[in-house]
């Protein structure tokens, strides 16, 4: 498994022309106070797996703090399928619309996804309070 897109978004949609469209990427969230939430993100994940891998792959994302705290999990699964052409990697995209994330105090984030055996660093979040950030 390799994980060749990670990003926090406003919005992903797949195009008709089997393209990742994503709007108003971010790395960056300003809050009032904390306890902070974040009402509506997205997560877009695109995963490239070996021919090894094929089948059904068990899924998880944890949305941590810099403490490895976790403030949130996804968990799902995904179908992998050999591709037809040998020349182009099996690949999966996942789109996770998040609603009323709840961020409990200032720092970093960062997500971690778990597929195929293996843990990886996905993106990361700094959420600051207003006035505070550079």
């Amino acid at each position: 498994m390799e994980l060749k897109l990670a990003v926090f978004c406003d919005q992903a949609h797949e195009g008709s022309d089997g393209r990742l469209d994503l709007v108003g990427i971010f790395d960056e969230l300003a809050a009032p106070g904390f306890p902070a939430m974040q009402n509506r993100m997205t997560v877009a994940l695109v995963v490239e797996w070996t021919p090894e891998e094929a089948g059904e792959q068990p899924l998880r994302a944890d949305l941590v703090d810099d403490e490895n705290t976790r403030v949130l999990t996804i968990q799902g699964h995904t179908q992998v399928h050999v591709a037809a052409d040998p020349r182009r990697p099996a690949r999966t995209r996942l789109i996770l619309p998040l609603e009323r994330v709840v961020f409990p105090h200032e720092g970093r984030y960062h997500l971690d996804f778990i597929a195929g055996g293996e843990t990886k660093r996905a993106c990361s979040l700094f959420v600051m309070e207003h006035g505070r950030g550079g």
